[in-house]
């Protein structure tokens, strides 16, 4: 398995509505291909190639006291370079 590198992480309690907002608004930000994160003084610049990958994952953990705690994953991985070839073409 490869090295990991943080870039960056944010976590955040917010109310679902300002969940479904941010999301909506990164759902546009991808559509365009660039996706800036700031908080704070810290800021990522994403230049996102045309095909992605998507990986979506639901788990449920034991908090022992704080009973279950449930989660809803969203993963998005590219490879440099991962633009789309173009038609085939007869030369």
């Amino acid at each position: 398995m490869g090295k990991e590198t943080r870039l960056f992480k944010s976590e955040e309690r917010k109310s679902r509505e300002e969940v479904s907002t941010f999301l909506t608004q990164l759902a546009a930000k991808i559509s365009e291909g660039t996706v800036v994160l700031r908080q704070g003084a810290e800021e990522i610049n994403l230049e996102l190639p045309y095909n992605l990958i998507l990986e979506i994952q639901v788990e449920d953990e034991d908090k022992k006291r704080k009973g279950i705690q449930h989660s809803l994953e969203l993963e998005i991985k590219w490879f440099d370079d991962d633009s789309p070839a173009g038609p085939l073409e007869l030369g």
